[in-house]
């Protein structure tokens, strides 16, 4: 499916549609996001293959073999290629399921240099384990074998470091084993409350953030501290920060991002997030790609609850994000 035609559908059938959450928002864009959806970068009749994005995912775990496929089915409808690298059993099962998957590359983890320097724009974490979180590693000797197939936290820090002008859009496992001072302005972090507070208390101790992360999403007095203090001892990443109400953050601007329902709250539906919002970035800037993502998810939750209530998953999600 074309990406014109999905996001087509998304801005157009799915914002018809009044959302089936308390917020009451008004059925037609909300005049926050227009400006974004406005400035989108989208295919453009004489472009050839490969000028419209290519994504490199590296995800998934011996525990968690779903997330990162989501992340790699909604992400295939918006870019013209995916470089997708798991865990040696992840990677048979999407080669087995291949009859279904046409668009992109499935490669080993050791082989990742020779195609994130293809790639637009990586995102990594999806399906990701959390492991316990160590101090003093030199993130600049490569992983070796054994640590490219379960080792998140040094398979991150040494590709942040490594290429630190990549666009990152870093979620889930990654997120939270990443060691926040590599952290940079080309980064998209998407956390949800638990993982930015996880993610504040593993900044030295006298980079602490002197205020707590709590309710977040009823604070604006806490975003706009966050956007302040937080930030810069981040090195200005852009912020998409998960919850009833999505608020995408980077130095210059706070956007909310209403909708949504309680069916999206099952497993998922945030490594959809995630790879539609990694697939924009390839040919747009962070900001834009983090609210237009936010949106689009939303709204295609919404699109679904008003079909079967909250009775629906991540598979589901995905396809109405690329339906045309």
């Amino acid at each position: 499916m074309a990406a014109t035609t999905s996001l087509t559908m998304s801005t157009t059938t799915l914002t018809s549609h009044q959302p089936s959450t308390n917020h009451q928002s008004a059925s037609l864009t909300p005049n926050s996001i227009r400006p974004y959806l406005a400035k989108l970068n989208l295919p453009q009749a004489d472009s050839h293959k490969g000028q419209n994005g290519k994504l490199l995912i590296i995800g998934g775990s011996k525990l968690f073999h779903a997330a990162s496929k989501w992340s790699l089915d909604v992400a295939s409808r918006f870019v013209d290629m995916v470089f997708y690298s798991s865990i040696p059993s992840n990677n048979q099962l999407i080669q087995e399921a291949k009859k279904n998957f046409w668009n992109g590359i499935v490669i080993p983890r050791q082989e990742i240099k020779n195609y994130l320097h293809e790639a637009d724009a990586v995102l990594i974490g999806p399906g990701m384990e959390r492991q316990e979180q160590t101090t003093n590693r030199d993130w600049s000797q490569p992983p070796t074998s054994a640590e490219w197939q379960n080792d998140t936290e040094k398979i991150i820090n040494y590709l942040l470091s490594k290429y630190p002008d990549k666009k990152w859009v870093i979620d889930a496992g990654a997120l939270q084993m990443v060691d926040p001072q590599l952290l940079n302005k080309n980064c998209l972090l998407t956390p949800h409350e638990k993982e930015l507070v996880r993610l504040i208390n593993h900044l030295p101790d006298r980079q602490k953030v002197d205020f707590t992360i709590k309710n977040l999403t009823n604070s604006s007095k806490q975003l706009k501290q966050l956007q302040a203090k937080l930030l810069p001892l981040l090195n200005q990443p852009t912020l998409l920060l998960k919850g009833p109400i999505d608020y995408v953050v980077n130095q210059h601007t706070i956007v909310p991002i209403k909708g949504g329902n309680a069916g999206m709250t099952k497993g998922g539906t945030g490594d959809v997030l995630a790879g539609l919002a990694a697939a924009l970035y390839c040919t747009n800037d962070a900001l834009t790609s983090a609210v237009v993502g936010s949106y689009l998810n939303k709204k295609a939750g919404d699109h679904l609850y008003q079909q079967v209530g909250p009775f629906f998953n991540a598979s589901d999600l995905v396809d109405v994000v690329g339906a045309g």
